[in-house]
């Protein structure tokens, strides 16, 4: 059974999420950038230091090597090399993804 569609909604950008944010936490919207700018920043740093960020009931945030590999082009379908990369990752909580599954539901 295939799961229903999804409505499509414009996704939610960092102002909206800002005001939303500051609404919730009867702060300022100039307070919430802040802190959102500090938190998004020190994720960033300690992510990019091939450190892992849990936050629980959220998720966490790390850095992943992927090697080289041997890939495909779409339209010969000739072999080719992908080089090396390092990448983020992140996975929701198990709550999140409780919250992500029941909205599937209704």
């Amino acid at each position: 059974m295939d799961p229903a569609p999804m409505a499509l909604t414009i996704p939610m950008n960092k102002r909206e999420l800002i005001e939303k944010a500051a609404a919730e936490a009867g702060l300022s919207r100039r307070q919430t950038a802040a802190a959102l700018e500090a938190i998004l920043g020190t994720i960033q740093t300690a992510v990019a230091a091939e450190d892992k960020v849990a936050i629980p009931g959220f998720g966490s945030f790390e850095i992943v090597h992927k090697p080289a590999r041997t890939g495909r082009n779409p339209q010969t379908g000739e072999p080719l090399e992908i080089a090396e990369t390092w990448t983020a990752k992140f996975k929701p909580s198990p709550g999140f993804m409780g919250l992500i599954r029941q909205r599937k539901k209704d």
